[in-house]
């Protein structure tokens, strides 16, 4: 089944004669008439009948017709699609996990308006497994994520982020110069989103150090866990660029704890292998992403108290 011959079903359809529909095809009449019998040949049924009055469809091509129009529409679609990306296209379509999205691409997008003010921008939101597979059926062009392998797609390192002990300003940690996991055995450990690597991560990590918080409060993202922790609900552990806001505000305070194995996590950026090198607004996406993103520092230490 061939373009040309839906093409062909479309135009006679609309047009009510064969002769029309080769006008507007600019085709000769007996050229679609040979792909109007080629497409009932290989789909076994008459799907046009002539009469006095012109040309019909039957009860076969007005059941095809929908598909045919949804057919030339995907690949008018996708021609364009493709033409844009090769001039430099300003629609940029992409994926990110939910810190990534809430706390890194907005000051990227913010610059990237200023070089490309009419970019067709939209975000995805999804933890890294759902990112590959929007990334793999090319709904998106770009996933930022953490790193999972997968053949068909390249990826390069964005930034590292981990994931830091935060408190309400006026919790006792805050006054300490660091901490020891066994501190944390009383406290209240606001835990989030339990779909996300970070929250395996955390636990393994307690159960490492043979340390059991006295209570969990789980929540689903990481704004409710900060704000659980500002209302003085308990400690949290939160990946550092989601709460530096927060700590530059000191809503939060950030604090040292000297034998808590570390918690890390890259951020990438994947594409498809064959999607090719990236130009126009998508290019300068990526470099303004890896410029923009954030820088490791250190844990936050209180200030020394005077007598």
């Amino acid at each position: 089944m061939q373009l040309a011959q839906l093409q062909g079903l479309v135009e006679i359809a609309r047009t009510g004669t064969i002769g029309r529909a080769a006008e507007q095809l600019f085709i000769s009449q007996p050229a679609l008439t040979a792909r109007l019998k080629a497409l009932e040949a290989e789909l076994g049924c008459v799907l046009v009948t002539r009469g006095r009055g012109g040309s019909r469809l039957t009860d076969a091509g007005r059941a095809l017709l929908p598909y045919a129009d949804r057919a030339i529409a995907a690949m008018d679609e996708g021609a364009q699609r493709a033409r844009e990306l090769a001039g430099g296209s300003d629609a940029i379509a992409i994926g990110a996990a939910p810190a990534v999205s809430a706390y890194v691409l907005p000051a990227v997008l913010r610059r990237l308006r200023e070089t490309y003010p009419d970019a067709q921008l939209s975000v995805r939101s999804g933890h890294s497994e759902e990112l590959l597979e929007l990334v793999l059926r090319g709904d998106v062009q770009v996933g930022v994520m953490r790193p999972l392998r997968h053949p068909d797609v390249t990826s390069v390192p964005v930034y590292e982020d981990r994931l830091i002990l935060v408190t309400h300003r006026g919790h006792r940690f805050s006054r300490l110069p660091h901490v020891r996991m066994r501190d944390l055995a009383g406290e209240r450990l606001v835990m989030f989103d339990r779909a996300s690597s970070y929250h395996d991560l955390t636990r393994v990590m307690f159960r490492t150090a043979g340390v059991r918080p006295r209570s969990f409060l789980e929540v689903d993202n990481i704004d409710a866990a900060k704000r659980m922790v500002q209302e003085e609900l308990g400690v949290a552990l939160l990946p550092q660029s989601a709460v530096a806001g927060e700590l530059r505000d000191h809503r939060l305070r950030a604090v040292r704890v000297t034998d808590m194995t570390p918690v890390r996590r890259t951020i990438i950026a994947v594409r498809r292998r064959d999607a090719g090198p990236p130009t126009g607004a998508l290019a300068r996406f990526l470099e303004l992403l890896i410029a923009l993103a954030p820088k490791p520092e250190r844990t936050a230490r209180p200030p020394k108290r005077t007598a």
